[in-house]
């Protein structure tokens, strides 16, 4: 995907959901994965717009983490009133959906190396967390796909101090440079990476944002 594509597709894209759901449709994904579902507005969003999709993986924890020190972590009666709120909100796609409830590194597993055509993270975005979804999600997604993300946010300190700083932006370009891909900076705090296909290795950072 070159640079002036992605430009038109942000440009037109009124908030994530049409961005995403646009690059869907350029690269007629099939396989999809969305990494952090939290209540499924996402996902009712994208399994709505993109009737292409044939399968179309949630993956979330949907239960609290001790070593996850931010707001969204919250009590275990909670986290099963959003599992059922996602699930609820997917109903109408349950056909296509393949609900994964676990943390990345226990469910990642079961989806085959090479089979996604894109893939959506927003999950846990502290440098650990980012860290583990990327590595874990890459060898997932097949040459010329896609890995899009949000909360690539230019200040670390997204939350208050007392929870651990957002670190999706840096480390997802030094995660691009280290696997030789393209990597765009979009509006919303978004990212759009490009797994290299045929061999062709080439990092490029491209701040179609203005923002980094």
């Amino acid at each position: 995907m070159d640079r002036q594509t992605v430009e038109a597709i942000a440009q037109a894209a009124g908030d994530r959901f049409e961005l995403f759901a646009r690059l869907v449709e350029v690269v007629a994904a099939e396989e999809v994965l969305e990494l952090g579902v939290w209540k499924g507005d996402f996902a009712a969003a994208i399994l709505c717009r993109c009737p292409g999709i044939r399968r179309y993986w949630m993956l979330d924890p949907w239960r609290s983490l001790e070593a996850w020190n931010k707001p969204f972590n919250v009590s275990p009666e909670m986290f099963d009133e959003i599992f059922a709120e996602a699930k609820a909100k997917t109903e109408f796609a349950a056909g296509r959906r393949r609900v994964l409830r676990g943390t990345t590194k226990e469910r990642i597993g079961e989806i085959a190396d090479g089979v996604l055509d894109i893939a959506y993270i927003d999950a846990d975005h502290t440098l650990r967390g980012i860290s583990i979804d990327l590595l874990a999600v890459w060898p997932k997604v097949r040459p010329g796909g896609l890995i899009v993300g949000d909360d690539f946010c230019p200040n670390i300190w997204q939350h208050p101090p007392t929870f651990e700083p957002t670190m999706v932006f840096p480390f997802a370009v030094h995660f691009a440079e280290g696997s030789d891909a393209e990597i765009f900076a979009l509006p919303g705090n978004q990212f759009l990476i490009v797994k290299p296909a045929d061999g062709s290795k080439t990092f490029q950072f491209h701040d179609l944002a203005g923002l980094y």
